[in-house]
């Protein structure tokens, strides 16, 4: 394989999962020709020459996370539990982060568990589970057995994380500090963050009427300002959207039949999705 940089000469690359398969296509040409790998995810993403994968749930083989480089050499390899959902590299290619289902397989319905992890992959520390952290919910101290974390994002620092904190049926925002070992909730109904490039805008799935049942819009959140802008994507998306640039967003929609289609919509509330990768999932920019 040519690894993640596809043809030589080609510019900027798009990776995405084309039927579970790693595959790369070009920025320019986004429907056009693909490289497909034989490497089999049911999540991916890459960032700073580091590429992750979740394995797929097999009939006799459990998930797996396993780090690659950019040669699709493998650089560690961690058995999970649970079923694959969310995944994330930090920007520098250091952090990995991701989700499993533990029970149920939606977020939109009643008693599902989530178990979500951040590795290292510089100094090797694993943080097996989120729920390990101190949680400090609307300014106080808080614990609680119902507490599910899900859809990681890092900020540049590699230390300063986003996420999404369930209990008691609200769903919050929080900021995360991996040295320190703590998150704090900033405001409800935000899930799925993703930082911008520049680190000031989160894009995010919200329920709408706070009712996951109801389905997701897609908005931006303005750290400083706190303003929200709903996008253009008036569609449901159960998913965490990517970054393309400090302008675009780009995510996975279902249609009917199953069959999975990458879109991107402007992140400033103009415009309209566009197609961006037919039958693809998991976009991420390389």
């Amino acid at each position: 394989s040519a690894g993640l940089s596809g043809v030589p000469g080609a510019g900027p690359r798009l990776q995405v999962l084309t039927n579970g398969l790693l595959s790369t296509v070009s920025r320019a040409d986004p429907g056009g020709p693909r490289e497909v790998t034989g490497l089999r995810c049911d999540r991916a993403h890459v960032a700073g020459g580091t590429l992750a994968c979740l394995k797929p749930v097999g009939p006799l083989s459990s998930s797996g996370l396993v780090v690659l480089d950019s040669s699709l050499k493998e650089r560690r390899n961690l058995p999970l539990t649970g079923f694959p959902n969310r995944l994330r590299v930090s920007a520098s290619g250091r952090m990995v982060a991701w989700t499993l289902f533990i029970d149920g397989h939606s977020y939109a319905t009643t008693g599902f568990s989530t178990r979500a992890g951040i590795l290292d992959t510089r100094t090797g520390r694993l943080v097996a589970s989120l729920e390990d952290f101190s949680i400090t919910l609307d300014g106080r101290p808080y614990r609680n057995p119902d507490v599910n974390f899900w859809g990681v994002t890092f900020a540049s620092d590699d230390n300063r994380f986003y996420a999404t904190l369930s209990t008691n049926g609200r769903r919050h925002l929080v900021e995360g500090d991996f040295a320190a070992g703590t998150v704090r909730t900033l405001r409800d109904n935000v899930e799925c963050p993703s930082l911008s490039p520049d680190g000031t805008r989160i894009a995010y799935k919200s329920a709408v009427d706070a009712d996951p049942k109801k389905g997701w819009r897609l908005s931006v959140l303005d750290l400083a300002t706190r303003r929200v802008t709903a996008l253009a994507e008036t569609r449901s998306v159960d998913d965490q959207a990517v970054w393309l640039d400090d302008r675009t967003v780009a995510y996975a929609l279902q249609t009917g039949d199953g069959t999975n289609n990458v879109w991107s919509v402007p992140a400033d509330g103009a415009g309209a999705p566009r197609l961006l990768v037919p039958g693809a999932t998991s976009p991420a920019p390389v």
